[in-house]
């Protein structure tokens, strides 16, 4: 890691320790890059932002406020629009980094510290096309992102947490009791009811099994549509032969505030499809099959 590199690092963590932002800017090929250095910045833990150089000068500087960081992109480094806010930032106390390709160019001169992106040529034959710059300035950023992150000891709970709608966030961050069939909608029985009679409430529910429950609705057997199979099998006569007959007595539950993630995980261990959901106490509060989960896109 170069000296520079090191010292963009510092800067910008003692600038979000204060409370400060990171703005980033860059014009044409190099805003794109800027766009998406921010969103990783943003992502990872270090509050970031896109701020367009040349809509800056028509109002968009009140967006920086003192304390704020600029990461300023510009290979050149001779980007007019972003030369002609820098006094805006000097006045300011906001402190400046740039990445750039020229270290005597006029932002570098203007910058705390400076990170090269100069390259031998661009990858475009015609050597005008930004193009083995733009994938340099790109890398070096994501490089910046993630040391912070590192520094930050940033984790896979805080990333779901600006990621909700992502498939982490819903692993991370989805509870059993926000997937579930509450208790009303839950398939219940008690023992010694007929399997007859238990199978409207089975059927009712859709969920493929139902959980037999004694006088405090604490389970003590589940009914599944294999057990279902295994009793015509037999021919046994199911208008006859109560619940507790022919359940399984050996089963698994998951309390309700448990991550729905791990009711995955109990479900592939104990190769079953559905399983009650039971609060502190042990009593049932709701259920929950594998279709839930599908649907809620925790698998």
């Amino acid at each position: 890691m170069s000296d520079d590199f090191a010292e963009a690092i510092e800067l910008i963590r003692d600038v979000i320790a204060q409370g400060g932002r990171v703005v980033v800017m860059g014009m044409g090929k190099s805003g794109h890059v800027a766009r998406k250095i921010a969103a990783t910045l943003a992502s990872t833990g270090s509050p970031s932002f896109f701020v367009h150089p040349a809509e800056a000068g028509h109002g968009d500087l009140g967006m920086v406020a003192r304390g704020d960081i600029v990461i300023a992109i510009s290979q050149s480094g001779k980007s007019d629009e972003i030369l002609r806010i820098i006094p805006y930032f000097k006045r300011n106390g906001v402190k400046v980094i740039s990445m750039t390709g020229d270290r005597a160019s006029p932002l570098a001169a203007h910058a705390h510290v400076v990170i090269s992106t100069a390259v031998p040529k661009e990858a475009c034959p015609l050597g005008l096309a930004p193009t083995a710059s733009t994938t340099l300035t790109l890398a070096l950023g994501d490089a910046l992102a993630i040391c912070l992150l590192q520094a930050a000891n940033f984790s896979p709970n805080d990333f779901a947490q600006t990621h909700p709608h992502g498939t982490l966030g819903r692993r991370l961050l989805v509870a059993v009791k926000d997937v579930m069939a509450d208790i009303d909608a839950a398939p219940m029985s008690t023992p010694h009811q007929m399997v007859k009679d238990a199978l409207y409430a089975m059927s009712q529910s859709g969920m493929g099994f139902l959980v037999a429950i004694d006088a405090v609705r604490k389970p003590v057997g589940v009914f599944t549509d294999g057990d279902l199979r295994r009793c015509l099998d037999r021919d046994v006569d199911i208008k006859a032969t109560c619940i507790s007959d022919v359940m399984t007595k050996t089963f698994v539950t998951i309390a309700d505030d448990q991550l729905a993630v791990a009711a995955v995980e109990l479900m592939e261990r104990w190769k079953v499809s559905a399983l009650p959901v039971v609060d502190s106490d042990g009593v049932l509060v709701g259920a929950l099959n594998m279709r839930q989960l599908l649907q809620a896109g925790v698998v």
